[in-house]
């Protein structure tokens, strides 16, 4: 990769490093900034971190860090942090280039900037968004877009989505995906059955990974699961590894009216070591959600060789690939169908395992962070 001869200064908006908490957004900006840190020495990167920090995140000698306040985990505190406390922390530091991997920047600094977006669901589903975080959205993402320097997003279908709906030229936008981390592995037989003793009474099992929210489409996951089990008997669990989010009401009512409830196991937020051994044991990894910018978990899946099922909708075919059955997310019978698929026909399984080892070599946190570093340097230079 080639880089600039002069070294640079490059804040970043690190606020979702997170010890212990890493999601989608603060895995990108985790695995992406490690490699990026140690293989450009000769940059200098200063982490903006909206309260104390974990030492494990300073990657490299050529990392500093500052903590900003507030701590911005409101939209009014965004508002304060993102126009008020970075734009003062920017004139200070005097960096060559603002990096935000979170989609928020400031519109109240002249640095360039590299803005990193993720999604935009909130425009497709803004009833499933907090009122005030999807008043915040509507009126900034669009200018923040606008703003920047660059673009980066994490599937083609959200580069498309953000061109289309904000009207941003295409070239001023890079695609830049997500990846695995290499803890993501299978397992022999024996550990896969250890795993199901310790995690599913023994049992094999289906498994969700996501925070339960509408947009991840539980409430519909579970009644497929519950019609799979009445249409035959077999010793099937289902397995749900995430947090509770906002507006989870629909889906917990959904798993109190289950026939079949007292096979449904919820793990709450897992570790990464814990998680990857949970995916490589399980029958398939079922992520039929409304709508994905990337869709993490089921590049993870087919790292840990199990079969994947998800939804025919936004990123997740682009994802997915021939690797995985594409299920329409709001047909609770074509879930139902393809749990049974996979659940009785072992060589189709097989089959979806074997396209996977093909499919995911084009995810890496590597290839992740070479792409944005490229897109890095278009800014810079």
């Amino acid at each position: 990769m080639a880089t600039s001869s002069k070294s640079k200064t490059i804040a970043v908006n690190t606020r979702f490093l997170i010890h212990n908490k890493l999601e989608g957004i603060g895995r990108f900006t985790c695995e992406s900034l490690q490699r990026i840190t140690q293989q450009h020495p000769e940059h200098r990167f200063v982490f903006l971190f909206d309260r104390p920090h974990h030492s494990k995140f300073i990657f490299a000698d050529n990392v500093e860090a500052v903590a900003i306040f507030p701590p911005a985990r409101h939209p009014f505190l965004w508002y304060a942090w993102f126009e008020w406390a970075i734009p003062r922390a920017l004139k200070k530091i005097q960096p060559d280039l603002f990096l935000s991997t979170d989609g928020y920047c400031s519109l109240s600094t002249n640095i360039p900037t590299v803005l990193v977006m993720h999604d935009i669901a909130y425009e497709h589903f803004p009833e499933q968004v907090p009122f005030w975080a999807r008043h915040y959205y509507r009126h900034y993402s669009k200018k923040y877009a606008q703003k920047a320097q660059r673009i980066a997003t994490v599937s083609s279908y959200t580069r498309n989505d953000v061109a289309q709906l904000y009207g941003i030229n295409p070239s001023k936008i890079d695609v830049v995906y997500n990846g695995a981390n290499d803890v993501y592995r299978p397992l022999n037989l024996a550990s896969q059955q250890a795993v199901q003793q310790q995690y599913a009474q023994g049992c094999p099992y289906f498994l969700f990974v996501g925070a339960i929210h509408p947009r991840k489409n539980l409430h519909n996951m579970l009644r497929a699961y519950d019609a799979f089990k009445t249409q035959s008997s077999n010793p099937i669990k289902f397995l749900v590894a995430g947090r509770k989010a906002w507006q989870s009401n629909e889906a917990f009512e959904v798993y109190q009216n289950m026939q079949y409830k007292d096979e449904v196991i919820f793990l709450g937020h897992l570790q990464l070591e814990e998680l990857a051994k949970v995916y490589a044991s399980s029958l398939a990894l079922v992520y039929a959600s409304l709508f994905e910018g990337f869709g993490i978990p089921i590049v993870e899946a087919m790292s840990a060789e199990t079969a994947v099922i998800t939804a025919n909708t936004s990123s997740m075919p682009e994802v997915g690939g021939d690797a995985a059955i594409l299920v329409d997310p709001l047909s609770v019978a074509q879930i139902q169908t393809a749990m049974h698929d996979v659940y009785s026909t072992p060589n189709l399984r097989a089959d979806l395992i074997a396209k996977g080892r093909l499919q995911k070599q084009k995810f890496s946190w590597q290839q992740t962070a070479d792409k944005l570093w490229a897109c890095v340097e278009k800014a810079i230079g």
